[in-house]
């Protein structure tokens, strides 16, 4: 079998198991013309994911004390969402956008519109296009914690020419206000999105080694991908072992290496997050949630839960609803 000439990248098999279990759905959508100087902040805390598209610009994105310029075209996912500036320069001072009084065009998205009088000259206003998304790769959700706060388009467009197309098609929709657009820009922004996620991940994810660093070793990444797919399977450590081809002590060794824990402390770890998702996301009881991680009880499940979160699984949900 030839050498893959990347060895550093992780396969292919595994940024599918990735991709199958990522949903990323639009909760709400803005169009915004602005006129300079102009200043908008936005803050959905760290659960939903924020993506940014200038179809006319330029825009300063400020994150904390660092600045990015964007220009028209560019596009960029923050995937833990957070505190953040949309400027026309850096030193202009903000305004929330949940302040700024907005044109509902159809459910879950709306218009911005505060050119002031200046909106006569259309080349001095600039357009931009605003979502907030859930972001949630299932049980690969570990990712999202691992990736940059900003992820910019603008680096990918050279090996990956096919997110082009998708964005004129951003800009002319923004433009053009025709029937349907914002349903189509909604998608086209969710397809851009996935699309920025899938290059850094294959692009070898920044080099953040651990958990990713697993995947890249394809007889461990065939383990962490197994759990993943069945987490409530009742996993083993010489199941596990082999799963990877290896004796339990010299996979038990390699695993804890790779990703610092054990492997039943990966599994139960893995477990506790996905629950901790759906009981603050889906209307199930805390019986169907310890059935679907495979504890024989509700008590054997919110003992382990309280273990790994000090909380009751009871505690979270009244928190969350």
């Amino acid at each position: 079998m030839r050498k893959s000439p990347f060895p550093d990248r992780i396969s292919s098999e595994w940024i599918n198991e990735l991709l199958l279990g990522m949903r990323l759905s639009g909760l709400n959508y803005r169009c915004i013309q602005v006129t300079p100087p102009f200043g908008i902040h936005f803050n959905n805390g760290n659960h939903c994911a924020q993506f940014h598209f200038v179809a006319h610009g330029p825009v300063t994105l400020k994150v904390g004390d660092d600045c990015l310029r964007l220009d028209t075209g560019d596009a960029v996912l923050l995937p833990r969402g957070g505190d953040h500036h949309l400027l026309s320069s850096p030193t202009v001072e903000s305004l929330d956008i949940e302040r700024i009084d907005a044109i509902p065009l159809c459910d879950g998205f709306s218009r911005v519109d505060e050119c002031a009088g200046a909106a006569a000259d259309d080349r001095q206003s600039v357009h931009l296009f605003s979502g907030c998304m859930q972001f949630d790769l299932g049980g690969m959700h570990p990712l999202v914690s691992m990736m940059p706060t900003i992820m910019h388009v603008g680096t990918l467009l050279s090996r990956y020419p096919e997110i082009l197309p998708m964005l004129e098609a951003m800009a002319r929709e923004s433009r053009l206000e025709r029937a349907g657009a914002a349903s189509i820009l909604s998608r086209l922004a969710d397809v851009v999105a996935a699309s920025i996620v899938r290059g850094w991940v294959e692009c070898g994810c920044s080099d953040i080694g651990g958990w990713v660093e697993a995947l890249r070793d394809p007889r461990l990444g065939k383990v962490i991908a197994a759990i993943h797919r069945a987490p409530d399977h009742p996993w083993t450590v010489a199941e596990m072992a082999a799963t990877m081809g290896s004796s339990r002590s010299v996979f038990a060794e390699r695993f804890r290496a790779t990703l610092g824990l054990s492997p039943l402390g990966y599994v139960t770890q893995l477990r506790m997050r996905l629950a901790s998702q759906w009981i603050a996301e889906q209307d199930i009881s805390l019986e169907q949630v310890a059935e679907r991680l495979g504890y024989g009880s509700q008590a054997a499940f919110a003992r382990a839960f309280k273990r790994e979160t000090g909380q009751t699984p009871g505690a979270v949900r009244q928190a969350t609803h």
